[in-house]
């Protein structure tokens, strides 16, 4: 198998989408992560879900779990307010590292190591040509473990 075969259509954004409206989408469509391109369309990096979560959450709960016991349940019903206003790009870590990028040809052992080498639920498999990079799609981790334990039948 390789990259090519295994890639399929995903859900992207860019820097400048609401960060409700990412929001959204990963819910809607149960993504582990969203993939954020550039105004070409090229890979720019993966936001995770996880990372969405932790901006719902006010910082002294993250630095005192105990503390979310005594927040009643109205103001928990209203985290998602804390992305009102805020852009894909607000919501991306600090020292978001560029995601990784599989070139069409990879194997999926290829796929797989790269993927657990930077501990990303996704691989973007893309080409790379003189005029830039052009996405073909995306491989989740959940995706790649279904075609590897298929290939073991």
């Amino acid at each position: 198998m390789r990259a090519r075969d295994l890639a399929v259509e995903y859900e992207t954004v860019s820097v400048d989408t609401d960060a409700t409206t990412a929001a959204r989408l990963m819910a809607e469509h149960r993504l582990p992560a969203l993939l954020v391109v550039d105004h070409t369309g090229a890979p720019k990096a993966i936001l995770p879900a996880s990372q969405m979560i932790k901006i719902l959450v006010p910082g002294y709960v993250i630095e005192d779990p105990t503390l979310a016991a005594v927040v009643d349940e109205h103001h928990a019903d209203r985290l998602c307010q804390a992305l009102k206003g805020r852009t894909v790009h607000d919501c991306l870590s600090q020292s978001v590292p560029p995601p990784p990028i599989a070139p069409p040809d990879a194997t999926a052992l290829q796929v797989a190591a790269l993927m657990a080498q930077v501990r990303s639920p996704l691989v973007a498999v893309a080409e790379k040509d003189t005029t830039g990079t052009r996405l073909l799609g995306v491989i989740t981790a959940s995706h790649l473990l279904e075609r590897l334990l298929i290939a073991a039948s």
